[in-house]
């Protein structure tokens, strides 16, 4: 996200943390690991397990939406992290064919997605690090006044953080970013978690909302995103809107190291159930992430991805933009079951990253608002594999 995720480290952990949660489409910065690089290699539609199951209708609707950007912006400039991945000029007729496509039929979209890209299947050389985890915009009450029933507040992007690209002055750095404010003609660190919730902020901070639970707070800081439940019983969407910079920490992972939750059962509703029986014990443990967010108020349809465009619920994937492309289909092939059946092979879009996102086989479902979507991001820790979908005549292994 944007809206959201944090990430992680070698295979193990990483299905544990990431199991615990911690993936939120946005804004994280895990601990540095070994990653290895995206290989890309020639495959045919009939290659794709279930292909001819799935209804492509909704990710043709998510292909639309990155199209907008696409269509508009500069036509040279390139698509993706590395010219392997074309420009938006190369992207532009698939776009346009997708615009004029008859939505209504779903095999004309499946033989449009079938003509308009050629399928790569997308590999890495560590294998065991390859996952797959859900998030989701959470609901939670909230007032636009502070008041006993509502003392949690969320605040905006303070006017004194400043972003920093590192990769603008490393191409070392490409994909790195920082954040701190400005003291004495220096760059320092912004205040952490625990010195925001002591009142770091209170006298220069600008709160957008108040929200009820201080757990709903720090869950809704995760998945980056959320509709706050106004006591009128209207709905206000709020979305992220930069970190303090300070690294995420998944409380999943020190659960887990205290043996307060066993590794095979933690989830993001694992994590919730212990910070209720243990209120006395709650600030203690989410103080251990020190990474805060700042947020926004949102209109519209939502949440708003990476790629800039409204995420669409199932069909929208979050991934690593140091290795992907943004905006390109790919077809997943997971192994977590769904009321569709055991395994989750469908067309996605990759329309958004987050800070947990590491590596080249590493994607993050986006799967809606509320509690139903929940249920199946917060246990979702799976192998996977995915297949691109590249405009046909781009070779993403062509030469320099």
């Amino acid at each position: 996200m944007s809206p959201r995720t944090e990430r992680r480290p070698a295979a193990a952990l990483l299905l544990l943390a990431a199991a615990g949660l911690l993936l939120a489409s946005c804004g994280r910065e895990p601990p540095k690991q070994p990653e290895g690089k995206l290989v890309l290699e020639r495959a045919a539609v009939s290659d794709l397990p279930g292909w001819s199951s799935d209804d492509p209708r909704p990710a043709l609707a998510a292909f639309r939406r990155t199209c907008g950007p696409i269509l508009k912006g500069d036509q040279g400039r390139a698509i993706g992290p590395e010219d392997r991945f074309g420009t938006r000029a190369d992207w532009a007729p698939a776009c346009r064919a997708a615009a004029a496509l008859d939505a209504g039929d779903p095999e004309a979209v499946r033989r449009f997605f079938a003509g308009a890209f050629t399928v790569w299947r997308a590999r890495d050389d560590t294998p065991d690090d390859d996952l797959f985890t859900g998030y989701y915009e959470p609901e939670m009450a909230g007032s636009r006044v502070r008041s006993a029933a509502f003392p949690v507040t969320l605040y905006k992007r303070p006017a004194d953080l400043i972003d920093v690209d590192l990769g603008a002055f490393r191409d070392s750095l490409k994909g790195e970013r920082i954040a701190g404010r400005v003291e004495n003609g220096r760059l320092v660190p912004y205040a952490d978690r625990a010195a925001i919730e002591d009142g770091a902020l209170a006298a220069k901070g600008e709160p957008l909302i108040y929200l009820a639970d201080p757990v709903d707070a720090f869950f809704l800081h995760i998945q980056g995103s959320g509709l706050v439940v106004l006591p009128d019983g209207s709905r206000t969407r709020v979305g992220y809107d930069g970190t303090n910079g300070h690294p995420y920490y998944a409380v999943g992972r020190w659960l887990i190291a205290e043996g307060e939750v066993p590794k095979e059962k933690m989830s993001l509703q694992a994590i919730r159930a212990w910070l209720a029986a243990h209120p006395e014990r709650r600030r203690e443990v989410m103080d251990k992430n020190p990474s805060y967010v700042f947020f926004r108020p949102l209109t519209g349809d939502g949440p708003i991805g990476s790629a800039g465009v409204a995420l669409t619920p199932g069909r929208s994937l979050a991934v690593d933009r140091r290795h992907l492309p943004m905006g390109a289909p790919a077809w997943v092939d997971i192994a977590y079951p769904t009321t569709a059946g055991p395994a989750l092979r469908r067309l996605m879009v990759t329309q958004d990253t987050g800070g947990a996102i590491r590596g080249p086989i590493r994607g993050d479902v986006f799967w809606g608002a509320g509690k139903p979507a929940e249920d199946l991001a917060g246990p979702m820790a799976a192998k996977g594999r995915y297949w691109l979908l590249l405009p046909t005549g781009l070779d993403p292994n062509r030469p320099g």
